[in-house]
C-alpha cells in the first residue's frame, strides 16, 4: 500500500508521461484527450467551468475565500503581500511568459520565425488579427470611453486553447496548418507582451527599475561570458521579477525578458520541462483563479453592454476578419506563398480558432479593470466569444479535412 503510493507520478511531467502511455485504454471518443495540447485544453475548460459552477453555488463563499487569501512572502524587511490570485497572476503567469519567451526565441532562430520569408505570413495575419478586434472594440464603445482601456483585450489568442481544438481533428490536421497557428499565436503573445508593457503599466518606481536594469545586465553579462549554470540565471531571474513587480511595470514582463538570455544549450531542455507545468497546472489554476463570473441577474441583455459585446464581436468576429483578410492579401499580392497542401477554407477555420482568447485576453482583462461589473462584462464577453469561435472553426476545419485522410482514420 505505501509503496504504491510512493511510486505515484507527483508532477505534472511524470502524470502527462503516465497518461501517454496509458491513452490507448481510454473510451473511443475520449481518444483525442492522448494529444498534450487536447489535455491542456481540456483542463483549462474544466477550471473554468468549476470556476463558473463554485461562484454560482453555495459554495461561493469557499471560492472567493480562496481566490482572495492573503500570502505573504517575506525576507528580512523586504515583503510581498498579496492575494492568491495575484500570486498566480503576477507570479506563476510569469513562468508562463518565460515559456512563451522560450518559444519565441526558438522560432527566432530556427522555426517558423528564422527567415524573412517564413515570417512574412504570420507576422501580417498576426498584425490583421490585432488591428481588426481592437477597431471592431472601439467602434463599438465609441459612446462609452470609459471602456476604451479594454481595447487591447480581444487583441489576444490563446495558445493552449486554440491548439487544443485543433488536436481535437486528430492526425488529419496538414501539418503547415498546426505550424502556421502556433507562429501566429506566438508573434500575437509577443505584440500582448508589448501591449501590456507600452499600455498597462501603473506608475514607475525609479529604484525598483534600476534594479530590473541592473539584473537585465547581470543576465547579459552571465551569458556573454559563457556562465552556463541554469540555477544562477534562475535566481537572476527571480530578484528580476521582484524588481519588475515593485516598480510598476507589470511583472510578467521579467519572464519573456529573461529567457532570451538563457544559454542556448539549455533553452530546450527548460522549454520541455516547464511545457507540463504550465499547460497541466498554471494556465488551469489561472484560469480558476480569473474565470468566476455570477450569473446572478444574468440576462441575455447583458452581452449586448458596449464592453461585454465589443469583446465578444472582437473575438469572434474582428479577430477571424482581420487574420483571414491579411492572409488573402498576403499571398494574393505575392508577399508570402500559400503553405503547402493547405486550402483557403483551413485558412479560415484557422482564423477563427485565432478568437479563442480565454488566458490571454482575461489577463489582459483584469489589468485593464478592477473587480466589479466592468470585468464581469469582460469576462462573459471573453468566454462567449471565445466560444463561438472555437465553435465555428472547428466546424469548419472538420469539413475542410481531405477525404482520403477522414476515410483512413474511419477504417481504424
Amino acid at each position: 500500500m505505501m509503496s504504491g503510493i510512493r511510486n505515484r507520478p507527483r508532477t505534472p511531467k511524470a502524470i502527462s508521461r503516465m497518461y501517454a502511455d496509458n491513452a490507448a485504454k481510454l473510451p473511443k471518443r475520449l481518444q483525442f484527450l492522448k494529444q498534450p495540447e487536447a489535455l491542456g485544453g481540456f483542463l483549462l475548460i474544466c477550471a473554468a467551468l468549476l470556476a463558473i459552477i463554485m461562484t454560482n453555488s453555495p459554495l461561493r463563499g469557499l471560492y472567493e475565500g480562496f481566490v482572495n487569501m492573503d500570502v505573504i512572502v517575506k525576507v528580512g524587511p523586504l515583503g510581498l503581500d498579496k492575494p492568491l490570485h495575484l500570486w498566480i497572476n503576477d507570479g506563476l503567469m510569469a513562468i508562463f511568459f518565460f515559456l512563451v519567451g522560450l518559444e519565441v526565441r526558438r522560432e527566432i532562430r530556427e522555426g517558423e520565425l528564422s527567415t524573412l520569408q517564413s515570417a512574412m505570413l504570420p507576422v501580417i495575419a498576426a498584425f490583421g488579427g490585432i488591428l481588426v478586434p481592437a477597431l471592431v472594440f472601439v467602434l463599438v464603445n465609441l459612446n462609452a470611453p470609459e471602456n476604451m482601456e479594454g481595447w487591447a483585450i480581444p487583441t489576444a489568442t490563446d495558445i493552449a486553447f486554440a491548439l487544443g481544438v485543433l488536436a481535437l481533428l486528430g492526425p488529419r490536421v496538414p501539418p503547415a496548418l498546426k505550424v502556421l497557428l502556433l507562429a501566429i499565436a506566438v508573434i500575437d503573445d509577443l505584440a500582448a507582451i508589448v501591449i501590456i508593457a507600452l499600455f498597462y503599466t501603473g506608475s514607475l518606481s525609479g529604484g525598483a527599475m534600476a534594479m530590473a536594469a541592473l539584473c537585465l545586465t547581470t543576465l547579459f553579462a552571465m551569458n556573454r561570458f559563457g556562465v552556463q549554470r541554469p540555477a544562477i540565471y534562475i535566481l537572476v531571474s527571480f530578484v528580476l521579477w521582484a524588481a519588475v513587480l515593485k516598480s510598476g511595470v507589470h511583472a510578467t514582463l521579467a519572464g519573456v525578458a529573461a529567457a532570451f538570455f538563457i544559454p542556448v544549450r539549455h533553452t530546450h531542455h527548460m522549454e520541455h520541462a516547464l511545457h507540463p507545468w504550465v499547460a497541466f497546472a498554471i494556465m488551469p489554476a489561472f484560469a480558476f483563479a480569473n474565470a468566476g463570473i455570477s450569473l446572478e441577474g444574468l440576462s441575455p441583455a447583458q452581452l449586448t453592454t458596449p464592453l461585454a459585446c465589443g469583446v465578444m464581436l472582437g473575438l469572434a468576429l474582428g479577430k477571424p476578419v482581420g487574420v483571414f483578410s491579411a492572409l488573402f492579401l498576403a499571398i494574393k499580392s505575392g508577399l508570402a506563398p500559400l503553405p503547402r497542401d493547405l486550402v483557403w477554407r483551413q485558412l479560415f477555420g484557422l482564423s477563427l480558432l485565432c478568437g479563442i482568447g480565454l488566458t490571454m485576453s482575461l489577463f489582459i482583462g483584469t489589468l485593464a479593470f478592477p473587480p466589479g461589473e466592468k470585468l464581469r462584462d469582460v469576462r462573459l464577453g471573453i468566454i462567449c466569444g471565445s466560444f463561438i469561435s472555437g465553435l465555428l472553426g472547428y466546424l469548419i476545419l472538420l469539413g475542410s479535412m481531405p477525404a482520403k485522410k477522414q476515410n483512413a482514420q474511419s477504417t481504424t
